[in-house]
């Protein structure tokens, strides 16, 4: 099933939809972030994405400091996690100049929202909603979202098959226009990364609903796994976007840049065109090949006419010449008389047998 996202066709039959997640790598500056939505466009993005959320309506201080310490990628932090998600934060007045930029620059606007509020705001904006990793937790969130009748885009990290199969049985009864997105959400831009991508995650959903979009929501940074994503059948890529990993800020380090996004978007579109056909036939730049590469049946030795043919008269050798009779006609040629004298090396052919 394909959907369309603001007039673009998404789908297997269509080129890899890609969104620049943007987050928190705005750093707080709108300038900044509209300069952001122009870098995305010119290194080959589809959507320049955001995240709206509030850091009370989004953490819990009390929660994450009874935790004693600051784990995984936030281990790295400067700040608690409360003030770095307070200052990631996008005010919500920023949404209309955003999406005037987008639309400025031919790229599609996206947020993911994080709250009620957020979900309830970015509709007029949007063409499409994303569910970030950690609403999966948060069912309820996610419905709201698909009860807008827009494609929703939803991200599986972080998360057990019972947790996917139970927001898909939310969803689904009200909205069929679903990208299920694998996901990893270790934000630590570690090399061991890549041995958790588990991109055959996609079969599995591919066989459980093969009616829905895939996709891969990645935060590591080689092109490999996003173009080995496309091959197993996703067609949306979702990766964060930064004009420089030496930023401060909780994003920056693991984002890709504009050369490596751009690299990642060129690699992708190779692979689309090397895809190509499910029919196996001859390609049209092996017509050539075809005739010198393929071997077909030739005299061993000097024939003539009134001959019969045996297998010591005849060899396979290349080149096919187009008309010539080929290994698997051998035993239709055993037997019979050759019509005419034939020099060594010569091609058989069907008119040449009596």
């Amino acid at each position: 099933m394909d959907i369309e996202i603001q007039g673009q066709k998404v789908g297997l039959t269509h080129p890899t939809y890609f969104i620049a997640d943007i987050a928190a790598n705005h750093d707080g500056d709108l300038q900044r972030a509209i300069e952001l939505i122009r870098l995305a466009k010119q290194a080959g993005a589809d959507a320049a994405k955001f995240q709206n959320f509030s850091a009370p309506k989004i953490v819990s201080d009390y929660g994450f400091k009874s935790l004693g310490e600051q784990l995984s990628h936030q281990a790295a932090w400067k700040k608690s996690v409360y003030e770095v998600y307070d200052d990631a934060s996008i005010p919500f007045e920023w949404t209309p100049t955003l999406k005037e930029a987008c639309d400025e620059f031919d790229i599609h606007y996206f947020s993911s929202p994080y709250d009620y509020d957020a979900i309830d705001m970015l509709d007029p904006y949007i063409p499409a909603y994303k569910a970030g990793s950690g609403l999966m937790s948060w069912p309820d969130a996610i419905l709201r979202m698909a009860k807008f009748n827009k494609p929703i885009l939803i991200a599986t990290g972080d998360s057990e098959m019972a947790d996917v199969e139970r927001v898909m049985d939310l969803v689904q009864p009200v909205n069929k226009q679903i990208v299920l997105l694998q996901c990893n959400t270790n934000y630590t831009a570690a090399e061991s990364n890549y041995d958790h991508l588990h991109l055959n995650v996609l079969k599995t959903y591919h066989q459980k609903w093969p009616d829905v979009v895939l996709g891969l929501s990645d935060h590591t940074q080689s092109a490999a796994p996003v173009v080995g994503a496309v091959a197993l059948g996703a067609r949306v890529i979702e990766r964060h976007f930064t004009d420089s990993n030496e930023r401060e800020g909780p994003d920056h380090k693991f984002a890709l840049n504009p050369d490596n996004w751009a690299h990642m978007v060129e690699e992708v579109r190779i692979l689309e065109r090397a895809l190509g056909s499910t029919e196996k036939r001859v390609a049209d730049n092996e017509k050539e090949t075809y005739v010198v590469q393929r071997s077909c049946l030739r005299a061993a030795c000097d024939i003539k006419a009134g001959e019969v043919f045996t297998e010591e008269m005849l060899e396979v050798l290349r080149p096919a010449t187009p008309g010539a009779l080929m290994a698997w006609d051998l035993p239709t040629v055993l037997g019979k008389k050759a019509a005419a004298d034939l020099p060594f090396g010569r091609e058989i052919r069907s008119t040449d047998l009596v």
